[in-house]
């Protein structure tokens, strides 16, 4: 989500707006009672240019105040500090502001509801009503945001177009005096701005505060009836329904009212907010109902609530969505609706979204009924037995794959050796003699279909990946993500093979052997068919792209300047007497051996050895030996603790995951829709469980 415009909002410097503090005369006017006196300053300029001027320029980025250089440094600062930057942005804001406040006598009466001081301003005309502080905020905001009735009553009668007026700053862009009010649940002041002609639908507040990001602690929406809803004011809520607020209004996301509920942390009084406003739904049958309105991704208030892990709002969706049928004493029956949480015939499945999100909370629905009932019933009856056949079909696969290999077509050798460290005696054999004998015709059959298995692969792997997308199809764990990579790399290496073949290219056994590595570690991925092995695959892969990973930069590190100083002490010594560090690849491969302590140091003791490789040898093995690979160890161990706490939550995502890829991909007939259909029972086209 883009959260800068063409302007940096925290390299913006506010000035001082022209005629905040003038007044006509230069003089020097003094309120009776209140003690309050200031000095204001007279440019003569006409009122209404002057208010032009500040609506166009005052609260937002000055194109000439920040060098390009001095945007993108501060930009660069915003991404590496994240939040701790955001945030002493913003104190800073907040600060000038409160500075510019008290530096104007209006907004400054407009905060302290000085209302003498108001009406003599005005009244006196020395002093711009329009006139905007360093956030782009008029004196009725300000009013507003302190809870000031009288102020901000006398500055609707001075000027009622402030009503309307919105901030002009990027930050909180869009606002008007009706949300502040709305968020601070004064009822007084929004029946007040309402009677005034405050507009309820058109004002969206789209400034930076109010975005959805990690920086921004709180997310209303844009419009005001979703401001007044996240409060938990019911009264304002009605209030503002009543005088023609949008209850189907969304944001520049696609979010409703309902999907901005489900993301607030207050779940309780969400759930309570959400039913008033279903009550207020009163649209035809032609538009559909308001939660079942997606946004922009495609999310409906309930798909949402999943992905978002949100099980209180979850749940309390699903028990407006059960139909009780009887009811003995501590028995019930009930139908739980599947609308939209069943996987058969979806493009967007509801158990697919839960299981692919990276909240952890998400997989607890899985957990919950009806989704735990209709996950056993799917992977009980069908998922179970045909992942089953699939794995045995795929080792079979692989077994005739091995065999093509082992057999391939090869000839002895019948030129001389050139290289007295040449050891091949067989070559690989041309096109038209590998396929002469019956074995070579039996082996073909093999080959073929191999093939046809890896375009097979490709097939169905490409059609996801498109849907998905790479990153999510690729990086996600539970759905399989590195595996998915491991089987198509296998498909490329398999025709890549193939094509040398038909070339006579020789070399063909670097893509085979690729294949054969690749093909038979994805037999690992069948393991999450059984709840004793399926969580382990996820800990191998945790342990390889985290731990492994990192462990990998600091040993490349620590193998590259301990062979350079083993090459540096050897390079002056005979080779023939020691002669494993003499070339610098046979040094770096030397030092990765002595890493992994798959070889001793080597020495020769009829020798004197250089002093130094006594020292340098000793350091690397306390480094290397004692410290480095006992930190390994411990990593994977953390690893595995914390896969082991979670292992009933990773085999129910798995089997989901499998179960939704298994749907997805076999055809109608051999997969019939679980459940109850509502047709033969007179609950309509609903299909219940």
């Amino acid at each position: 989500m883009k959260v800068f415009g063409e302007k940096d909002a925290f390299s913006t410097s506010f000035e001082k707006a022209d005629g905040a503090n003038d007044c006509y005369n230069n003089k020097e006017l003094t309120f009776p009672n209140t003690g309050t006196a200031g000095t204001y300053s007279v440019r003569l300029l006409q009122l209404k240019k002057r208010r032009k001027k500040e609506k166009e320029t005052m609260g937002l980025p000055l194109p000439g105040n920040s060098k390009p250089f001095i945007q993108l440094w501060n930009r660069l600062r915003h991404k590496l500090q994240g939040k701790k930057y955001w945030a002493r942005r913003l104190d800073e804001i907040h600060l000038l502001q409160q500075k510019r406040i008290w530096e104007s006598p209006l907004l400054q009466a407009a905060k302290e509801n000085d209302l003498r001081a108001i009406k003599k301003l005005i009244s006196d005309g020395t002093c711009d009503v329009y006139q905007r502080g360093a956030v782009g905020e008029t004196a009725l905001h300000v009013a507003v945001l302190y809870d000031n009735m009288e102020a901000a009553q006398a500055l609707m009668e001075a000027a009622p177009e402030l009503v309307n007026e919105r901030m002009t700053s990027e930050l909180y862009e869009g606002q008007t005096a009706l949300h502040i009010a709305a968020v601070n649940q004064n009822i007084n002041l929004v029946k007040a701005l309402l009677k005034k002609g405050a507009n309820v639908s058109s004002p969206r507040a789209t400034g930076l505060f109010f975005r959805r990001s990690a920086h921004n602690l709180i997310y209303f929406g844009e419009h005001v009836l979703s401001f007044a809803a996240c409060m938990g004011s019911e009264e304002i809520v009605r209030l503002l329904i009543e005088n023609g607020a949008d209850i189907r209004a969304q944001d520049s996301l696609g979010n409703t009212i309902l999907h901005i509920l489900v993301l607030q942390p207050n779940k309780t009084f969400a759930c309570q907010m959400y039913n008033l406003l279903l009550s207020y739904d009163k649209s035809d049958e032609s538009l559909g109902t308001l939660d079942s309105i997606p946004n922009n991704e495609g999310l409906t208030p309930f798909k949402l609530a999943g992905v978002e892990g949100n099980t209180v709002m979850f749940q309390h969706l699903m028990q407006k969505r059960k139909h009780t049928l009887w009811t003995f004493g501590p028995v019930t029956s009930v139908l739980y609706d599947l609308t939209e949480i069943d996987s058969w015939g979806e493009d967007q499945s509801f158990l697919e979204l839960v299981v692919s999100t990276k909240k952890r909370e998400a997989r607890q629905i899985l957990d919950l009924t009806p989704v735990k009932e209709l996950v056993s019933l799917k992977w009980n009856m069908y998922g179970h037995p045909y992942f089953c056949f699939l794995a045995l079909f795929y080792v079979l696969y692989m077994i005739c794959f091995t065999m093509c290999c082992v057999y391939r077509p090869l000839k002895a050798r019948s030129e001389n050796k050139t290289n007295d460290r040449d050891n091949t005696i067989y070559i690989q054999k041309m096109l038209q003699e590998s396929y002469v004998t019956y074995e070579d015709e039996l082996r073909l059959v093999g080959e073929l279909i191999t093939v046809i298995g890896a375009v097979v692969i490709l097939i169905l792997e490409i059609p996801d990946i498109l849907r998905v997308g790479a990153t999510k199809y690729f990086g996600q764990t539970i759905l399989g993500g590195p595996f998915h990579v491991i089987i198509i790399t296998y498909a490329c290496m398999i025709l890549v093979t193939m094509v040398m073949r038909l070339t006579s290219t020789t070399g063909e056994v670097v893509p085979m052997s690729f294949a054969l590595v690749l093909g038979w570690c994805n037999v690992m991925y069948f393991a999450r068919g059984f709840q004793m092995l399926g969580p382990f695959t996820i800990m191998i892969q945790k342990m390889i792209f985290g731990d492994l990973m990192r462990f990998c930069w600091l040993m490349a590190v620590v193998i590259l300047g301990f062979s350079s100083a083993f090459y540096i002490i050897f390079q002056t010594e005979n080779p023939t007497e020691l002669g494993q560090f003499y070339s610098y690849p046979m040094s770096l491969f030397t030092t990765f051996e002595l890493f992994l302590t798959i070889i001793d140091g080597p020495a020769n003791y009829s020798v004197d050895l250089p002093f130094m490789y006594s020292v340098v040898y000793f350091a690397f093995a306390v480094i290397a030996t004692l410290l480095m690979l006992n930190l390994l160890i411990a990593m994977m161990g953390d690893t595995h603790w914390r896969v082991a706490h979670e292992r009933d939550e990773l085999w129910r995502a798995q089997v989901v995951a499998t179960t939704v890829m298994l749907e997805r991909k076999l055809p109608r007939c051999l997969w019939p829709r679980s459940g109850i259909c509502g047709r033969e029972y007179g609950l309509g086209d609903r299909w219940y469980l």
